[in-house]
């Protein structure tokens, strides 16, 4: 417990941001060591890079920075610290996260490190992250390898939470909420940690209603795309009790959408060896995480750097 505490204090954070049209876009500098390995983090839908770290030093961020990993935490444009948030400009939905956050991100990492990024994402942000890369495969230059947490596209699952979650509120409450304030306010109804502006609320319904994998705005096929993309090596994770955001049966649909023939999966659970049977967003708040699949994360990423350097 010591070292453990000893490490945490050793561990810095500070708040970079980027312009872009009008917006600053946030990122969440961790680290001990600022020529580790870079790693770049993309937080998902409703809420914001707080999935991966707290200001004391909790959560998967500061646990990479203590493994001596150079940690980069965004905040989607209007979520988290980025400015301006969504109640106060909110016309911009996904495509600006593909086309502009995304790319902006990874090289802003890049020309701060001088290396490409491991890339770990919780949930939508997988989805935008494939997105993008599908789309703009020049940026597969700034990335090492991605690492999933819950990310799924489409959602097939039955059950009542999908009702009320799903089709009673995203698909249903949420576009007329969000009809006269331009947002929905997902904190203030508790289903989420930050909030959305309706057109991303629109973008994302018409993606998980099992709708093609295109573009709402300009109809770009980003299945087609993906289809001749030479993915890094991948991993998609997900936690037994994630009945509905990230069903295992939704996760392997995504693997096998993106054609990423070589992504490694893995379904966390008591069953399997774990100490906790997981759910959408335990999997990485949880406190037994940090001694359970997540020294697994460091292992993948350091056996990939050894075979990179061989």
């Amino acid at each position: 417990m010591a070292k453990q505490q000893q490490a945490r204090q050793e561990i810095k954070q500070e708040s970079l941001y980027l312009d872009d049209d009008g917006h600053q876009l946030h990122l969440r500098h961790i680290y001990g060591d600022q020529l580790g390995t870079p790693i770049l983090m993309l937080h998902g839908t409703v809420e914001n890079g707080k999935i991966f770290y707290t200001d004391s030093g909790k959560g998967l961020a500061c646990f990479l920075a203590e493994q001596g990993f150079n940690v980069f935490v965004a905040d989607f444009r209007g979520r988290g610290k980025s400015v301006p948030n969504v109640a106060e400009r909110n016309d911009h939905g996904q495509l600006e996260s593909i086309q502009r956050d995304i790319p902006a991100f990874l090289k802003f990492v890049f020309a701060k490190t001088n290396q490409p990024a491991h890339l770990i994402c919780h949930s939508w942000g997988g989805v935008l992250l494939a997105s993008c890369l599908a789309r703009y495969p020049e940026n597969l230059d700034y990335v090492r390898s991605k690492i999933c947490f819950g990310t799924k596209r489409t959602i097939s699952v039955k059950s009542v939470e999908k009702w009320f979650k799903l089709d009673l509120f995203w698909h249903w409450l949420a576009p007329k909420l969000s009809k006269k304030t331009g947002y929905f306010d997902a904190v203030s109804k508790k289903l989420g940690a930050d909030n959305e502006t309706r057109i991303s609320v629109q973008d994302i319904s018409a993606w998980v209603k099992q709708g093609k994998w295109r573009d709402r705005i300009d109809d770009f096929d980003y299945q087609q795309a993906a289809q001749s993309i030479t993915w890094p090596p991948t991993w998609h994770i997900t936690g037994v009790n994630d009945k509905l955001m990230g069903h295992q049966r939704d996760v392997k649909r995504f693997i096998e959408e993106t054609n990423n023939q070589a992504a490694k999966f893995s379904l966390l659970s008591r069953s399997a060896g774990n100490h906790f049977d997981y759910d959408h967003i335990n999997i990485l708040t949880h406190p037994k995480a940090r001694d359970d699949h997540f020294p697994e994360l460091i292992k993948w990423l350091k056996n990939y750097e050894e075979a990179m350097s061989d």
